[in-house]
């Protein structure tokens, strides 16, 4: 049986981590996939990219993508011991904004010391997701053993 969790407790473990994996569509119709670091402000994901990058002009052909949050387990007095990861994966709807129109703290939040190079945020432009229906999870929530079933691993959470 699926593990039930909450949203809260689903965006709480969102919050806690910072890389994820963004899937998108390019205007051909292919799929791509791309390593991404986020911050998360009022339930949606902030990715910081350059105007020019392909990840904004596939952003921009198709708002449509998803993202997977990879979360590392590990048994602390065996670490040898490989577990796989946990996730969270969900569909959002993506919407580019130029990086210079973000307030001025989710600059600093995304570009970190960088927010000050007022050049590279002129050319940059902010990827923000906002999730939609479920997030289905692996391993969120229960303990290392039963990762091992996936029907007592596998969660669903309503996005909102």
């Amino acid at each position: 049986m699926p593990v039930q969790l909450s949203p809260e407790q689903v965006w709480q473990v969102i919050e806690k981590e910072l890389f994820a994996v963004l899937g998108m569509v390019t205007a051909s119709g292919e799929a791509r996939t791309v390593g991404i670091v986020y911050v998360v402000r009022e339930r949606k994901l902030f990715i910081a990219t350059g105007q020019d990058t392909w990840k904004a002009r596939h952003v921009a052909a198709n708002p449509h993508v998803s993202i997977t949050i990879p979360i590392a387990k590990r048994i602390p007095i065996m670490p040898w011991i490989k577990i796989p990861a946990a996730t969270i994966t969900f569909s959002g709807i993506a919407r580019l904004e130029p990086a210079q129109d973000a307030p001025p703290d989710l600059l600093r939040a995304v570009f970190r010391q960088a927010a000050q190079d007022a050049a590279m945020v002129a050319g940059s432009c902010l990827i923000e997701v906002t999730p939609e229906k479920d997030f289905v999870t692996y391993g969120v929530g229960v303990p290392l053993m039963r990762m091992r079933d996936p029907e007592q691993a596998r969660g669903r959470a309503p996005t909102g």
